[in-house]
């Protein structure tokens, strides 16, 4: 009797552990493949080459990029080298990346930039929120932008109970924010198991000088995070459930779900582009191919987008190292079109990964609806093709 109760819990053990496998590898899209498409006139931009995470774009063209995370899991070409902040002003023929210099004081040793995110106040003061994960924890850090010689002057350093595993952040003003806990742990063990379990203990947490609060919850892991542009409305990311959460905002700063869009795909960073209200999304078909890291079939990527926040549609997708989502090249026009400012070039941001370093092709498009990146990429620069730049995706 005692042996069959035994081999039963050893039955009953076994079918949890291989229904648990089998419900992570669908959350991580494990047996998902895309066709490779081939980036004409790409080449690679100097100096970033161990790649960028995140990516965020002034109205007049200047690209903040965050570049050298060292993130739980995923392989790092430089695990020893600290990361940086890159300054690339798109309104050149030939942008190029150029490191911003961080004021004294700032612990650039154990710096580990994550996601980014600009506020520009009233006076024109440009402030850079910058999540970091020094000595494998979650802060957030504060710098104002000096562009006469490009450098971060440090303001304070943000840390909280609730900042636990911070990924991304959209400023809400110049010392507020709203964060993404992408999980509850950040001990990679334990981070494992979250993910192993299907545990939905992810949240998003909004801070203020004069509160803290955690506003939405129940994500299998909160990824990208951005605003309408009517600031109506915040978009949650949630990776491993395929979807993108559009929350209401209130005045408190509570959100409130409005609507879930599904998608067969590793949601990663959000773009809006701030005329039409469109969502572009940077996204992974295939999560396991990013853990292995295999140099011989490496993860693709594909940017779904939508009309405001009602549905999305996918794009194009990239056989690339990471994703990152588009800027569309006409505030009418999501692919871009005739008519606009023609002082204004065309210009479209695409993937390629914190594996792999960043990518330059073409020209430049409407830098004022450039778009944000997303987890592991890099920075691809579209322009006057003679074919569909989109074409055959």
């Amino acid at each position: 009797m005692g042996k069959l109760l035994a081999v039963a819990l050893v039955g009953i053990a076994a079918a949890l552990v291989a229904e648990r496998l089998m419900a992570f590898r669908n959350r991580l899209n494990a047996s998902r493949e895309i066709a490779p498409v081939t980036l004409p006139n790409c080449r690679l931009i100097k100096g970033i080459e161990t790649g960028s995470e995140d990516i965020d774009i002034l109205p007049n063209g200047l690209a903040f990029i965050s570049s050298g995370l060292k993130y739980p899991g995923l392989k790092s070409l430089a695990p020893d080298k600290p990361g940086e902040i890159f300054l690339m002003d798109l309104n050149e023929d030939n942008p190029r990346a150029v490191e911003l210099r961080i004021s004294r004081g700032f612990d650039l040793a154990s710096f580990n930039p994550h996601g980014i995110s600009t506020y520009v106040d009233r006076d024109d003061t440009v402030y850079l929120f910058v999540v970091n994960h020094p000595h494998q924890k979650s802060t957030v850090e504060l710098f104002k932008f000096v562009e006469d010689d490009n450098s971060l002057v440090h303001l304070k350093t943000i840390r909280h109970d609730l900042l636990t595993s911070v990924n991304d952040i959209v400023a809400m003003g110049p010392d507020s924010f709203y964060a993404t806990n992408d999980h509850y742990f950040f001990d990679f063990i334990l981070m494992f198991l979250e993910m192993f379990l299907g545990l939905t203990w992810s949240n998003v947490v909004y801070y203020s000088p004069k509160e803290v609060k955690e506003v939405a919850a129940g994500f299998y892991s909160a990824n990208g995070i951005n605003v309408s542009p009517d600031r109506k409305y915040i978009y949650v990311a949630d990776v491993f459930d395929h979807n993108v959460h559009v929350m209401e905002k209130h005045a408190n700063w509570n959100l409130t779900h409005v609507k879930t869009l599904q998608l067969d795909t590793l949601v990663d960073n959000l773009s809006i582009d701030p005329h039409t209200g469109d969502i572009w999304t940077g996204c992974h078909p295939n999560g396991m191919k990013l853990f292995y890291n295999d140099p011989e079939n490496l993860p693709a990527s594909e940017v779904p987008f939508g009309r405001r926040h009602w549905s999305l549609g996918y794009l194009c997708a990239r056989k690339l190292l990471g994703s990152n989502p588009p800027g569309p090249a006409h505030p009418e026009h999501p692919l871009g079109g005739a008519g606009g400012d023609t002082r204004l070039r065309r210009q479209w941001l695409c993937a390629a990964g914190n594996l792999g370093g960043i990518r330059l092709r073409g020209k430049i498009a409407h830098r004022h609806s450039l778009p944000q990146s997303s987890l592991l990429r890099a920075i691809a620069h579209l322009a006057d093709c003679k074919q569909d730049p989109l074409g055959g995706l």
